[in-house]
C-alpha cells in the first residue's frame, strides 16, 4: 500500500512540476492523473492489485477530503454573502454548460457506437 501511495503521489508531484515548469493553465493533479492513465495504458490497461486497493481505500474516505473545503466556505461566509449574485450565476451557468456538454458528448458517442 505504501508503494502504491508513493506512485500516486509521484504522479501528482510530476504533474505539479510539469505545470509550474511549462506554465500550463491546468491543475497539477489533473496532469498527474493523465500521466497515471498513460502509464496504466502502457501496461495494457491492467491496474496492479496494490494500486487498486489503495485507490479503493482513498475513495472510501473521500468524504474526509471535503472537510477543509467546508471549513474554508464557513471561514469566507461574509465574503460569499457579499458576492452571492455573481457566484450564483457562475454556478448556474457552469451547471447548465456541463449538462449541455455531457448531453452532446453522450449523443456523439451513442451515434458513433451505432
Amino acid at each position: 500500500m505504501i508503494g502504491a501511495l508513493a506512485a500516486l503521489l509521484s504522479c501528482q508531484l510530476t504533474g505539479e512540476v510539469a505545470v509550474r515548469a511549462l506554465h500550463l493553465p491546468v491543475p497539477g493533479p489533473v496532469i498527474g492523473m493523465v500521466l497515471l492513465f498513460l502509464y496504466l495504458q502502457l501496461r495494457g490497461g491492467e491496474v496492479p492489485a496494490p494500486l487498486s486497493a489503495t485507490a479503493e481505500a482513498l475513495l472510501g474516505n473521500l468524504g474526509l477530503l471535503f472537510v477543509p473545503a467546508g471549513v474554508g466556505v464557513v471561514l469566507y461566509l461574509p465574503l460569499l454573502a457579499q458576492a452571492w449574485a455573481p457566484l450564483g450565476l457562475a454556478v448556474l451557468a457552469g451547471t447548465l454548460l456541463t449538462i449541455a456538454a455531457t448531453g452532446k458528448l453522450a449523443e456523439f458517442l451513442f451515434r458513433r457506437l451505432r
